[in-house]
């Protein structure tokens, strides 16, 4: 499969920020969203195989994993390089797009699924019917450039009721939807989710890869 860099660190976003894992970024997406931070893994990458990627995995030593890219879901062995991380012990999540069937991967895989808001330019490729799987060991992340994004992501929590089975988490487009308006809109109209900062951003800055 082709992998942009795998390394150490710790999970940047979602309700598992702060923890140490190994980050395997995969290389190729298929949308094109307008505030993506990582298009340097739209192409480019190496070849492995899932023995090669786990043996990196295994020589960091952490036991939490995280698959993301680019798009992971694109990758037709991200299955059973999950199933073999999660054979070895360690805990697996994935973040992906809502654009993606994820029936596939294992059911102890962690799902952090991305909505694609209007500012993004993808919102039609989104599968709603992904959402409804998903579980409170996983998470829904509505990533907002400004407030018409955070009405929009307002109105479609509400309207599927996913804070009554998943996480929910409303994360600004850093540099682009200030923290302290959407911390105000979320506590104003007492909404059931969590803000949700990207940390590594505020810790490494924005341009530092493969921290």
């Amino acid at each position: 499969m082709r992998i942009t860099e795998i390394y150490p660190s710790i999970h940047g976003e979602s309700q598992y920020a702060g923890v140490p894992c190994t980050l395997v970024r995969t290389t190729g997406c298929d949308l094109r969203c307008t505030y993506c931070d990582t298009r340097y893994a739209f192409t480019g990458g190496q070849e492995m195989s899932v023995e090669e990627i786990v043996g990196e995995v295994e020589r960091f030593g952490l036991p939490f994993v995280l698959l993301t890219g680019g798009e992971p879901m694109l990758q037709h062995e991200i299955v059973p390089l999950a199933e073999r991380l999660l054979a070895l012990g360690h805990k697996v999540a994935i973040e992906t797009s809502g654009a993606h069937g994820l029936d596939s991967l294992p059911a102890a895989v962690l799902r952090i699924v991305d909505v694609k808001a209007p500012s993004s330019g993808e919102t039609d490729r989104m599968r709603w019917e992904v959402l409804s799987a998903l579980r409170p060991c996983d998470a829904v992340k509505f990533v907002l450039a400004d407030e018409t994004d955070y009405r929009w992501s307002a109105e479609h929590l509400a309207r599927l009721g996913l804070d009554r089975h998943t996480e929910v988490l409303f994360s600004p487009v850093h540099g682009s939807l200030d923290p302290r308006d959407l911390v105000a809109w979320v506590v104003r109209d007492r909404l059931p989710v969590r803000v949700n900062l990207q940390l590594h951003k505020y810790v490494w800055g924005t341009e530092t890869r493969g921290v």
